[in-house]
């Protein structure tokens, strides 16, 4: 009878090791701004060559439009925004299981096409008469930091009244995201545009600099999202990506560590 017992006990030990070396591989959706698509692919390569067994989907955009999928139900698992408002409003609305973690700080440049057609030489030149500017949506967060910029300039010494003013009628066309915002200036399609440093970084343009005292950090910041149905592993990834690993792969690309 023992013996039996033991048998049995054998069998179904057996039965469950062999259920849990069935399990597929975890696979980790990921919404990431669209400043980060060159880092999303290096952070995904070391990632899944460093933990077997999790592979991840990457999906970049706007942060408020990814933001805003989210909400409609779009399934991910991580949601990582070059700001820290859209996150915190997920947070808000208690879709978020645990609270925003920053991970990464950027700045911001101008870009021109190559050759500066527009001779456009100092931050001055985003007002002038004539100069076409392309800028991203209202509610994306380049928009938001260049307009912050831009009311830092008009503020310094140098700079004529009605700078802010003078800017946003330069304003030619508004594009989804700063990616889209690159490529017109790359392909010639405008004169000037407020990025992020690291875009400028990875794009044939030319950058004029913009004065310190008037630029400003883009604080980034991901959340692991409630509907999750890998939580752990998406903490994990979210952890790690804020960790020393991480911050070797965005300094590589001109970003700087969270504060």
């Amino acid at each position: 009878m023992n013996r039996s017992l033991l048998s049995v006990a054998f069998t179904i030990s057996l039965l469950l090791a062999g259920c849990a070396g069935s399990q597929g591989p975890t696979q980790l959706t990921v919404f990431g701004a669209a400043s980060l698509s060159n880092a999303l692919d290096q952070l995904k390569a070391a990632y899944e060559s460093s933990h077997a067994g999790t592979t991840l989907s990457i999906s970049t955009g706007a942060s408020s439009a990814l933001r805003t999928q989210i909400e409609q139900g779009a399934p991910a698992d991580v949601f990582l925004s070059a700001d820290t408002t859209n996150p915190q409003t997920l947070v808000d609305a208690g879709s978020t299981d645990g609270t925003a973690v920053p991970f990464a700080t950027n700045v911001l440049t101008i870009v021109v096409p190559r050759g500066n057609p527009a001779g456009i030489v100092s931050a001055t030149d985003l007002g002038r008469s004539g100069v076409h500017l392309i800028a991203a949506g209202e509610e994306v967060p380049i928009t938001k930091y260049a307009k912050q910029c831009v009311d830092k300039l008009g503020a310094l010494s140098g700079y004529p009244p009605g700078f802010a003013a003078s800017y946003e009628a330069n304003v030619a066309s508004r594009e989804d995201n700063v990616g889209a915002v690159v490529s017109k200036i790359q392909l010639g399609e405008g004169d000037a545009a407020i990025v992020y440093v690291t875009d400028a970084r990875s794009a044939e343009v030319d950058t004029v600099d913009i004065p310190p005292d008037a630029n400003v950090t883009a604080a980034y910041a991901g959340v692991v999202l409630k509907t999750s149905a890998h939580a752990a592993a998406a903490h994990a990834l979210l952890d790690w990506i804020r960790g020393a690993e991480g911050e070797t792969v965005f300094s590589s690309l001109g970003f700087s560590p969270a504060p």
